[in-house]
């Protein structure tokens, strides 16, 4: 519907202007404003006139007389407008010819399918995007579930708005914690692998993450122990190598498994342990340069006081690295690797801080393009019961918690009776879980806080991933059993007999589907996009339910419904990938 409102909103600018040129005024044409009147019988586009009261020197009911008698006189054919427009007191409101916006919409929508929702808006940018970014010393959790999920879905929705997008992930392979599991294995594995305990090999790593925290709390000495086995590896110890290696190769195994069963792909890979002497080499270009400066005890700091980001330490006194000095030689392999308009960092926000620095240190180091850092900063994600604490174990684990969404889902199509008609219980349950799981996780406004409810979220009714699924199945039921139906062909379709108020919601929905895409992935917000989908989702339900298609004894009616259907149909086909919902065929 964006598309009517732009003409429109083009015709009262441009008789606005014409108005006030003849009295001798000048008007600003942004103060234009379109709105959404409070009743279809005023209209289904409004402008205020209100704004431009005090420069005409008359009431806004005056000027929207005029306003609307010169639009009338210039756009008399619906041709040309189409629709027509009235005074509404001090409103000028545009009143669509209805038949005309069917035909416009369902035409675009039924015969490219495939492109319905691709925007060119953010053509000809290259727009990288960080996310997930684990540590190799534990498996993915539900905090890294809503960021992958985040990650994802942006990405797909800036390739539909027409950026070129790259997707990079960085794995933390170094570093204290990733010693900490070590440690723990070196005091207590006796050699054990993951296939000798028959565990996953990311949760083999993590049992011994939260092993560590036993131990330093039985005996504090042992986190020397571990700021000592940094050490040896930072000097390439062979045989703190070696063990590093192959409890990594064991932890990133197991993340990849539970990256390709959430759906999540990347087009590059950074390490870490590739990255931090880069980051270490222009930390020190910069103490040269006088941009950082040497504390007494040997650590580099810069000062942001100025800017009201304190003193940080960019390197410790023994010359090691911290999580900041190696973002800050990944940012520049980037950009040297991909020359990108903009990089956007998924990273919680509890890390603002954190972000802040790094943008203005590379800004202080004299890259331009620190400029074109962006933080999509998004809330935790706490349980009914509270925090996950992943040194205790208390954390949420990705693979159970996808395997719980799964089994819920398989009981409910059982409880349903659906099993004959899904066909493959198995394959359908799991992708009701990813429906659910991803749905519920981007549903909600990214920079806030939320708890996963597991049951909520598997519903099969409400504002659920699968429910939104079930109503894509339940229209694609009803395409499929109108193959045995007469229909008239699209051109010999009279739209005229659309006129009940649910089908005309319905086609506004479905036409401003391609604005909300490319306005969520303006904001990087999903959320409207979900909630968009979700509305559209909720009115078919309520339509078909009181509006027959294919039983309809009218044939012109019959197939003019059957037209809308299919299009509702394409729209969430096209929507619920972006959002990381697969979209069904039956359910």
């Amino acid at each position: 519907m964006e598309q009517y409102r732009r003409i429109w909103k083009e015709r009262v600018e441009e008789a606005l202007s014409a108005v006030a040129e003849e009295e001798g005024h000048t008007i600003d044409r942004d103060a234009v404003a379109a709105e959404t009147p409070p009743s279809s019988e005023l209209g289904d586009i409004g402008f205020p006139m209100f704004p431009f009261a005090r420069v005409f020197r008359t009431s806004p009911q005056n000027i929207a007389g005029k306003v609307a008698e010169r639009i009338a006189d210039r756009y008399a054919s619906a041709s040309q407008a189409p629709g027509t427009v009235t005074q509404e007191g001090p409103y000028v409101n545009a009143k669509l010819d209805r038949p005309s916006v069917f035909a416009n919409v369902l035409d675009t929508v039924l015969s490219a399918p495939e492109q319905w929702g691709r925007t060119g808006r953010e053509e000809g940018r290259r727009v990288m995007v960080e996310f997930s970014c684990p540590n190799t010393n534990k498996p993915l959790h539900l905090g890294h579930l809503r960021n992958d999920a985040l990650g994802e879905s942006v990405s797909r929705m800036l390739d539909a708005a027409g950026a070129t997008v790259r997707k990079v992930n960085l794995i933390n392979d170094r570093g204290i914690h990733i010693c900490k599991s070590m440690l723990a294995y070196l005091k207590l594995g006796e050699g054990s692998t993951p296939e000798s305990e028959g565990k996953k090999s990311d949760h083999f790593v993590g049992d011994y993450y939260v092993k560590y925290e036993e131990l330093v709390r039985e005996n504090p000495k042992v986190a020397d122990e571990a700021a000592d086995l940094l050490r040896r590896w930072e000097q390439g110890d062979p045989e703190v190598m070696e063990l590093w290696k192959r409890m990594n190769d064991w932890a990133v195994s197991g993340i990849e498994e539970s990256y390709r069963a959430t759906g999540v792909t990347f087009d590059q890979i950074y390490l870490e342990s590739e990255t931090y002497t880069s980051g270490r080499d222009e930390v020190l270009r910069g103490l040269e340069q006088g941009v950082f400066f040497r504390a007494e005890d040997g650590s580099v700091w810069v000062d942001l006081e100025d800017v009201g980001l304190d003193k940080k330490v960019l390197l410790r006194s023994d010359g090691t690295s911290l999580y900041l000095t190696q973002d800050i030689g990944t940012a520049i392999a980037r950009y040297r690797d991909w020359p990108f308009d903009r990089l956007i960092y998924v990273v919680a926000s509890e890390q603002r801080y954190h972000f802040q620095v790094l943008f203005t240190v590379l800004s202080r180091l004299g890259f331009e393009w620190a400029d074109s850092l962006y933080h999509l900063a998004y809330g935790m994600v706490n349980l009914p019961h509270g925090k996950m604490k992943s040194r205790e174990g208390t954390v949420v684990d990705a693979d159970d918690l996808l395997a719980e969404l799964q089994e819920l889902a398989a009981q409910e199509i059982h409880n349903k009776e659906r099993a004959d008609v899904v066909g493959d219980v198995p394959a359908t349950a799991r992708s009701i879980a990813l429906g659910a799981l991803h749905y519920y996780l981007l549903q909600a406004t990214p920079n806030k806080d939320m708890v996963f409810d597991p049951a909520a979220s598997i519903s099969f009714t409400g504002n659920t991933g699968p429910y939104l699924q079930y109503m894509g199945a339940r229209i694609s039921s009803i395409v499929r059993k109108s193959h045995g139906v007469q229909i008239a062909p699209w051109e010999e379709l009279d739209l005229s007999v659309l006129s009940a108020p649910e089908e005309w919601d319905l086609i506004k929905l479905v036409s401003s589907f391609p604005d909300t895409v490319s306005e969520a992935a303006s904001e990087l917000n999903p959320a409207l996009l979900a909630n968009h989908l979700y509305d559209l989702a909720k009115l078919f339900s309520r339509y078909y339910h009181e509006h027959p298609v294919i039983t309809n004894d009218d044939p012109a009616l019959r197939g003019a419904r059957l037209a809308l259907c299919r299009a509702v149909a394409h729209t969430l086909r096209a929507g619920l990938p972006l959002i990381g919902v697969p979209f069904l065929e039956t359910m």
